[in-house]
C-alpha cells in the first residue's frame, strides 16, 4: 500500500469511527425510570405545595384505613384535585358497587412530559357520551381509589394522586413499575348500595 492509498485509508477508518459514535449517541438511551423510588417519593412531596396554592379545588383525603386518632404519615394520604362537580348528595361505602370511567398515568418523564397512560376506558379527551366504563365493588380496587371514591357524589370527576403505599406498592403490576404514585382522571357515574338488585342496577341508563 503506498503512501496516497495509507492516507485514504486513514481517512476512511476516522469517518467511520465518527459516524459510529454519531449513531451512538445520538440514539435515546434515556432509562425512563432511573431512581424512580426516589423521584415519585420526591413528586409526591411536592403535592402538599399544590395544596397550600390551590384553594378549594384541592384537598388532602386520609386512607379510609386510617383511624382519625391514629398518627399517620404523609403517605398515608391521597391527594385531589377537583375537576367537576357532580349532582350527587351521597356517596359510596367500601362495600358499594360503583360504576366509573378513568385515566391512569404515571408521573412526567422524559419521553412522556404528561405521564405514560397505564390503563384508560377511554381515548382522547374524556366524554361522557363516548367513554368506556367499568362496574367494580370498590373492596377490589386500591386503596387510593377506594379511599377516593368514597368521598365522591355521582358525576363527580377528579384528578387523584396516589403515593405507591395506597398503590401497587412496591411490586410491578403489568405497566406500572414498583414504587409508581399512580395519577388517575376519575370519574364516579353511579353506585349501589350492597344487597341491592346488581342486574337492575347494571341495565340501568347512565
Amino acid at each position: 500500500m503506498n503512501t496516497k492509498q495509507l492516507s485514504w485509508f486513514l481517512m476512511l477508518l476516522l469517518f467511520v469511527g465518527a459516524a459510529t459514535s454519531c449513531s451512538e449517541s445520538d440514539g435515546d438511551d434515556t432509562d425512563e425510570y432511573a431512581n424512580w423510588q426516589v423521584r415519585n417519593e420526591t413528586y409526591f412531596a411536592t403535592l402538599e405545595d399544590s395544596l397550600s396554592r390551590g384553594g378549594s379545588a384541592w384537598k388532602k383525603v386520609k386512607n379510609f384505613t386510617k383511624d382519625e386518632n391514629t398518627t399517620t404519615a404523609n403517605t398515608d394520604y391521597i391527594y385531589v384535585k377537583v375537576l367537576e362537580q357532580g349532582s350527587g348528595t351521597a356517596s359510596p361505602t367500601y362495600t358499594d358497587l360503583v360504576r366509573i370511567s378513568y385515566r391512569g398515568r404515571l408521573i412526567p418523564t422524559v419521553n412522556y412530559p404528561r405521564g405514560f397512560v397505564f390503563d384508560q376506558t377511554y381515548t382522547g379527551n374524556y366524554s361522557l357520551q363516548t367513554t368506556g366504563v367499568i362496574s367494580s365493588q370498590i373492596s377490589y380496587l386500591c386503596d387510593g381509589v377506594a379511599t377516593a371514591l368514597q368521598h365522591m357524589h355521582n358525576g363527580d370527576r377528579w384528578l387523584v394522586y396516589i403515593p405507591y403505599q395506597l398503590g401497587y406498592g412496591t411490586t410491578s403490576n403489568d405497566l406500572v413499575p414498583a414504587y409508581s404514585v399512580m395519577i388517575f382522571d376519575l370519574v364516579l357515574l353511579d353506585f349501589v348500595p350492597e344487597g341491592e338488585d346488581f342486574e337492575e342496577w347494571s341495565s340501568r341508563q347512565w
